[in-house]
């Protein structure tokens, strides 16, 4: 009895392994579309002439060919003063200038001819706030052990402020972004802070705020429509768990004028920025 039993289960395991597929799982792709990183940032206290503007296409999942676009016109015009800025291709992918004149409340179109077609994009130049003062603290955060970053700034008195923040560590990955408008903070003195949750990563990798953490912070001023952008792109990146978000196709301002249909990736802003470097203590 007992060898029969062996015979049986020696016989199930073989049957198990002879039953063993190779599957192929058809992966979907999408249209290889143009990829716009067009981050024109002024930052205080600096002439701004210096811009890049970085182009790709999109490609599928486990491609791994480049996907710089070289060949590409790419200019930059003050809608105010009509002047224009043209961008030189390096032949890596990026387009810089050396000339960029930035203009507080300017509107500047962005202008692609790429592949015989032509992509335009808007965006608006707002004044940012200076950095009244940074310092730390353990008393405002959800963890009163956890060091939190506190960012002081005077809001203008002209509501529609909107913020953009981006705190970097060199031995983090990704950058932390975070978005905010001055609807319950018009014209008053703001104090902002940040914090890192042990939560707030679900593989642990991003560690909280520690002594001896070197933090670049980027404060921009931003269009309302690049708040509206980049709050979607922000609820995408950090929701985990119950609170993760729908992931949801986000379009940016990027127009495919010759066929609208065939529409870009990326966004192209023009902001005026603040730059702080803190040594956590």
């Amino acid at each position: 009895m007992q060898n029969s039993i062996k015979f049986i289960a020696l016989l199930f395991l073989c049957t198990l392994v002879s039953c063993t597929d190779v599957i192929d799982v058809d992966v979907q792709t999408d249209t290889i579309r143009l990829v716009v990183e067009a981050s024109l940032d002024w930052e205080k206290g600096t002439t701004g002439n210096e811009q890049t503007i970085t182009l790709r296409t999109s490609t599928p999942f486990f491609d791994t060919q480049s996907t710089d676009v070289v060949g590409a016109q790419v200019s930059v015009t003050n809608d105010v003063n009509g002047e224009v800025y043209l961008f030189t291709d390096q032949a890596d992918g990026t387009y810089t200038t050396d000339t960029f004149n930035p203009q507080l409340n300017a509107s500047y179109t962005l202008e692609i001819i790429y592949d015989g077609q032509t992509y335009t994009a808007n965006d608006t130049m707002n004044p940012v706030a200076d950095i009244i003062d940074v310092f730390q603290d353990t008393e405002d955060g959800f963890d009163d052990e956890t060091i939190e970053l506190h960012i002081v700034f005077n809001d203008f008195e002209a509501e529609g402020d909107n913020y953009f923040f981006k705190y970097e560590r060199p031995q983090d990955l990704l950058p932390i972004l975070e978005s905010g408008d001055d609807e319950f903070i018009n014209g008053n003195e703001v104090d902002w802070w940040f914090e890192i949750n042990e939560d707030d990563d679900e593989e642990g990798e991003i560690k909280p705020l520690a002594p001896g953490d070197v933090v670049t912070i980027n404060m921009h001023s931003i269009s309302r429509p690049y708040y509206n952008y980049i709050d979607i792109v922000i609820d995408q990146l950090g929701g985990v768990g119950i609170f993760e978000s729908t992931p949801v196709a986000i379009k940016g301002n990027c127009i495919n004028t010759t066929n609208p249909d065939n529409y870009a990736h990326g966004y192209f802003r023009v902001t005026q920025k603040n730059t702080v470097i803190y040594t956590v203590e």
